[in-house]
């Protein structure tokens, strides 16, 4: 089955448990990027824009919670606390700073797979209208991340093209400018609007029956782009001329910016 694996942001210091969770989450068919400060921590999280982080607070640089805030000063994603520290203030003040979950050293590996496991299904089904994307012939199932056409055939799309189309899902019908994709999809301290053109266009070749005439990934022409649940007749003109549309090579299996083709955005 063609699914994207959810990436997990793991900042610990002890080399032991890291070790533990490491191939713990490695073995339950998750990516792991690590991180033993919470300085790095920032920095990871903003370049690889993880589906779920899980942070322990007795960090050598800052405590957990700094990494907390400054993340929630950005972006929405899952955060479990994972700590020694039990008392009630403590778990509050944690949940305060924006956590989502709060699990106590010693843990149950099994628990705490369940514990990631059902934030990230609740993501999926909260934020996004429906658990199930339709797009004409093509469903994702956004909690699973598998992308099927409707004979059959599975449609492999990249974590990267997954969280894009995540972004557009949560603002189903709306515009979705430029800066407010990039921010979300890429982090913070991106700014190449040509990385997004390029995905944009492989989404479309992926999704859309005809990828120069697309009837849901809309361009909104200097401002973003629009996820559609219906192509409204009256809109057809923002298709005709749109250079943006023309989509890089169908020999180009993963998206390059090189490819980029067309006007910028």
């Amino acid at each position: 089955m063609t699914q994207a694996m959810h990436l997990v942001l793991l900042v610990e210091d002890d080399p032991a448990i890291r070790d533990v969770l490491n191939m713990l989450f490695e073995l339950n068919n998750f990516r792991v990027v690590i991180a033993d400060t919470c300085e790095r921590a920032i920095r990871e999280a903003q370049s690889h824009r993880p589906d779920l982080c899980l942070v322990d607070l007795g960090l050598p640089d800052h405590d957990g919670l700094h990494f907390i805030r400054q993340t929630r000063l950005w972006s929405p994603v899952p955060i479990i606390v994972l700590t020694a520290r039990t008392l009630e203030a403590q778990r509050l003040a944690a949940f305060e700073a924006g956590a989502d979950d709060y699990v106590i050293k010693p843990f149950s590996n099994q628990e705490l797979l369940a514990r990631v496991r059902a934030i990230l299904r609740r993501v999926a089904r909260g934020n996004l209208p429906d658990a199930i994307l339709l797009l004409g012939a093509v469903s994702v199932d956004m909690g699973r991340r598998v992308a099927r056409h409707e004979d059959g055939r599975e449609l492999r799309l990249t974590p990267l093209e997954f969280r894009l189309l995540e972004c557009l899902a949560r603002h189903i019908d709306s515009v979705v400018t430029h800066s407010q994709l990039i921010k979300e999809v890429w982090g913070p301290r991106h700014a190449d609007t040509r990385s997004l053109r390029v995905y944009i266009a492989s989404l479309r070749r992926k999704l859309e029956l005809k990828s120069s005439r697309p009837r849901f990934i809309l361009t909104e022409p200097g401002l973003g782009f629009r996820l559609c649940s219906e192509r409204p007749r009256s809109e057809g003109h923002l298709l005709a001329e749109d250079p943006s549309l023309r989509p890089p090579p169908d020999d180009a299996d993963s998206p390059s910016p090189r490819k980029a083709v067309g006007q910028p955005l």
